[in-house]
């Protein structure tokens, strides 16, 4: 299977695995893109590895993905099976998605570990919008700290709010976005 078949099959596994879930594809992360990304209670990132994909840029996505969600795994084809679980840290879970008799096969191989890190809440406020940012600002009665850069309303948010608190509201803001804006 290719990229393009094991997403299809990956969005369609997570719909039916949640109540509530934003799907997010191709998301802009530090100096890389998470091929999906899902927003529960918590981000979760997801690397996709086709049967003719290669492992060269894997090194530096799991440096990326490890930085910003809580929870990592890479989705393979059925040409990666015997080699997958070499290249990522044992804290990474893993998929196998592959067609049998023209029938989509799903297979948890791994589960993932919840990373407990706080930077991971920090640079998850840099993906925010300055106005998810402000609104957060709002919900926890701070200043709206009107001509300031978002770095400065990141640090006052991480001085100011609990890390649990932090994560909710992420999460709430991440997955209330208004993407029509770009059309």
């Amino acid at each position: 299977m290719n990229d393009s078949e094991i997403r299809e099959e990956l969005c369609n596994y997570l719909d039916e695995q949640f109540n509530k879930v934003r799907i997010m594809d191709e998301f802009v992360i530090g100096k890389s893109r998470a091929d999906i990304v899902t927003v529960t209670n918590k981000l979760t990132g997801f690397e996709i590895k086709g049967d003719t994909d290669t492992y060269i840029r894997l090194p530096l996505q799991i440096k990326e993905y490890t930085r910003f969600f809580q929870e990592n795994y890479l989705v393979v084809g059925k040409s990666h099976k015997k080699s997958a679980e070499k290249h990522i840290p044992k804290e990474w879970g893993l998929f196998l998605i592959y067609m049998d008799n023209d029938d989509p096969k799903i297979e948890m191989i791994r589960a993932s570990k919840p990373s407990k890190k706080r930077i991971i809440i920090w640079n998850q406020l840099g993906l925010l919008w300055r106005n998810e940012l402000v609104n957060i600002l709002q919900k926890n009665g701070l200043k709206k700290c009107s001509g300031q850069t978002k770095l400065f309303i990141r640090r006052l948010l991480w001085k100011n709010v609990l890390q649990e608190k932090l994560l909710e509201q992420i999460c709430e803001e991440l997955f209330e976005r208004d993407w029509t804006i770009f059309s």
